[in-house]
This record gives structure tokens, sequence and C-alpha cells, in this order.
């Protein structure tokens, strides 16, 4: 039976959220806010792979493809969920690795976050740094929530953000991580 040392920190995977879900359900957002509530820290995984590659993602994706883009995705996943009390939020398509999931799952509290196909385009259907939406928004959302429907379901709780705010989402976020 080990014995916890006077002084010693307790970790679990509790003591980081990890926020997944599509493009445009709020996880950055959201995120921010829970970060600052909890007084942990938030880490957008995107911006450290960008950091990392020392480019933006439409660039990776441009040069190296999207394998390369998921592979340096896994590695800097990796790395992030070494630290405790982070809100981690996910590209939408973190998920898409098994092994990815098996590193959330096993050193977070994971969250998925879910919105109307409505939602998501209003929130990023014009924004250029989202390569997977090139060629016609609507229907690139639509073919992803499909080929992604099951991707989130390894999630502790799932939210749905749509009609809400920011505050009421974080709220429900808060009210299931405390339980």
């Amino acid at each position: 039976m080990d014995v916890q040392k006077v002084g010693e920190t307790l970790t679990s995977n509790r003591d980081n959220i990890v926020l997944v879900g599509m493009m445009g359900t709020g996880k950055s957002t959201i995120g921010s806010l829970l970060a600052s509530e909890l007084g942990y820290q938030l880490v957008d995984l995107d911006s450290v792979i960008v950091e990392e590659a020392g480019c933006s993602i439409p660039e990776l994706f441009e040069e190296k493809g999207e394998a390369y883009f998921r592979d340096l995705e896994t590695t800097v996943l990796r790395k992030v969920l070494q630290e405790y009390n982070i809100v981690l939020a996910t590209g939408g398509g973190a998920v898409l690795r098994d092994e990815n999931c098996g590193l959330m799952k096993n050193n977070g509290w994971v969250v998925a976050l879910s919105a109307t196909v409505d939602d998501i385009i209003s929130r990023v259907g014009e924004d250029p740094n989202r390569p997977l939406l090139a060629g016609g928004a609507r229907e690139r959302v639509t073919a992803l929530l499909e080929e992604r429907k099951h991707a989130y379901s390894f999630a502790d709780v799932t939210i749905a953000t749509s009609g809400k705010s920011t505050e009421q989402v974080s709220s429900e976020i808060l009210i299931h991580y405390r339980g």
C-alpha cells in the first residue's frame, strides 16, 4: 500500500480538464473562462502546435499534410498533458486517434462540447485558419459532424453549447466537475 508523504501533492486525472468537440463548439472561449474560475492555466493545443512548428496550421496542412499535423498533434498533446491544473482546449480532430483519446482520458477529466451546425458555421464558417472548412463550410461541417459523431463518446460528460452563454456552459461544466 502506498502512503503519501507529508507535503507531497496528490494528483489525479481530475487535475486537468480537457475540452474536446468540433471546431466552433466553444472550446477556447469556454476554456478561458473555466481556467480563470479555477485558477488553472489555459492551454490551447493548436496554439502550442503553431509555436512548435513555427508556422500556422493552414501552412502545416498545405506544406506537410494532415498526417504530419496529426503526428505533431499527438506529440504536443503527450507533452502538454504532463502538466497539472490546466484547462486544455484541443483541436476538433484531436479525438481522431485512439492514442490521443487514451492520453486525454488518462490525464484529464474530459468534457465534450457540442453545437448545432448553424452555430458552428456562424462561429467559424468564415475563418481562413480552418483548413478543413475550405470548399463550402455548411457541407464540410455537416460531413465532419457525421464522420465524428461517435468520436467524442469517450468523454466524461457532454455539454451542448448552442443557445447558452459562455457563463452558463462554464457553470454547467463546473457542477459536473465538482460533483
